[in-house]
């Protein structure tokens, strides 16, 4: 049977407007509001954007309009935002091409190298964020006015304050068929997650976007900033996007050693191919910081040594185990792996794309991850700074080469990118310099 159409699905779901959506290189949503009367031009034509408008796009204002072409397959009603509305995640072409600086674009051809190598890659992902509000001198605070417990990590008073907020996004996902199957206080005041099944790469990519969007509205609706800023606060924990990652080969699970004569040496259950992959992402661990961790406050998160819960639960050093989370690469069981090391602000494209480039150059390496937890003291030590991580990025040819899997060129103008922001960074005077030096000499 083929699959609906756009205007099937928008027909059945009594869509009036839909917001044709792609991300930039940064993770921002750009959208227009399309009228479902223009749903023949979207379709036939897209919608087209100023590229240098819209964002990180590399583009100048000198050039030609990208074009968002709707995937049918995306279309996701949000009634429970806005009456008749409904999202549809594009793909930026230029001149009939597809853009090679779109981060869906560079996924869906990480996702066809997968398929030449003999893979469908799968991904969860746990989507953390903060919920806020501003207090009279406009100064950020705990949305929840309660929520000041020392350990505050699954307090079933913190979640019942919220039930509001957290239910309103558990129906959302589960209108949508995502399967939201547990939602909980993180280890921060103010800090929740809300988990959803997993489904193929771009699937989840597709989602985390959505859901990131939902999560913003909703909580605005009730007078709240939601925030995956990566460590809004210096002494709480910092908000994760991990990602639980499987392939398959032909639809049968690739990662379980199974009913094999095979023995795993390890004890982790897991085959030859799973190690290989996890020697990959090892390998590229710091290279893949930045595109997991690409903001200057990124490095706030991953180099914290102290919250007030205890533990930061962020990793330092490029190590896998089995069920523990000090690892940078924890595995819960046979069936995935999880890569810890994505935050927040992670451009979920781009994070997924580079974590299957990384693992699929493991295994055609056969690289070896090494026994689980070994050398803890050892172990390569990941980028202090968004700086270190984008000299780590540019010296690293495989991982630079998912940023430029349809266009070279997108390589060298993310880190620049990415460079400049630390530069701006670095030139604004922080309340921390003006303690330690005003009177200090």
């Amino acid at each position: 049977m083929a699959a609906p159409s756009l205007k099937d699905l928008v027909a059945e779901h009594e869509t009036k407007f839909i917001l044709a959506l792609f991300v930039d290189l940064h993770g921002k949503p750009c959208a227009k509001l399309v009228p479902v009367e223009a749903v023949d031009q979207l379709i036939s034509e897209g919608v087209g954007f100023a590229g240098y408008a819209a964002g990180a796009m590399g583009q100048e204002p000198k050039d030609p309009d990208i074009m968002a072409l709707p995937d049918a397959a995306s279309f996701t009603p949000i009634p429970f935002i806005r009456e008749g509305l409904a999202i549809v995640h594009c793909d930026p072409h230029v001149e009939g091409k597809p853009w090679g600086y779109s981060p869906r674009v560079i996924l869906k051809r990480l996702i066809a190298q997968a398929a030449e190598a003999g893979y469908e890659p799968h991904v969860g992902a746990e989507v953390e964020y903060f919920l806020l509000k501003r207090d009279g001198d406009g100064k950020l605070c705990t949305a929840d006015d309660a929520d000041t417990a020392a350990q505050p990590c699954y307090d079933a008073r913190g979640v019942t304050r919220m039930f509001g907020h957290l239910s309103a996004i558990s129906e959302a996902m589960n209108f949508l068929g995502w399967g939201n199957y547990a939602n909980d206080h993180e280890d921060g005041n103010g800090q929740f997650e809300q988990n959803f099944h997993y489904a193929d790469a771009l699937t989840t990519a597709d989602r985390v976007v959505a859901l990131r969007y939902i999560i913003s509205m909703l909580a605005e609706e009730r007078g709240m900033i939601a925030t995956f800023m990566p460590k809004p606060f210096s002494d709480r924990t910092g908000s994760g996007l991990h990602l639980h990652i499987s392939l398959t080969a032909k639809g049968k699970p690739s990662f379980p050693l199974g009913r094999t004569k095979k023995k795993d040496l390890n004890g982790l259950g897991l085959s030859d191919t799973a190690y290989h992959f996890v020697g990959g992402l090892l390998e590229h661990a710091s290279a893949l910081q930045g595109l997991l961790a690409p903001t200057v406050n990124s490095y706030k998160r991953t180099g914290a040594v102290s919250t007030t819960s205890g533990a930061s639960w962020a990793p330092r050093t490029a190590t896998y185990g089995g069920n523990d989370r000090t690892h940078y690469i924890r595995v819960p069981d046979e069936q995935r792996v999880e890569l810890r090391g994505g935050d927040g602000s992670a451009n979920p494209y781009l994070a997924v794309a580079a974590a299957v480039g990384a693992g699929l150059d493991g295994i055609a390496r056969k690289l070896d991850p090494g026994t689980p937890g070994e050398k803890r003291d050892d172990a390569p030590k990941l980028p202090l700074t968004l700086m270190d991580a984008v000299e780590a990025l540019e010296a690293d040819p495989v991982v630079l080469g998912v940023l430029g899997a349809v266009n070279p060129d997108v390589g060298p103008y993310y880190t620049q990118l990415k460079r400049q922001e630390f530069y701006d960074y670095h030139a604004q005077v922080s309340e921390w310099e003006l303690e330690r030096y005003l009177t200090a000499f």
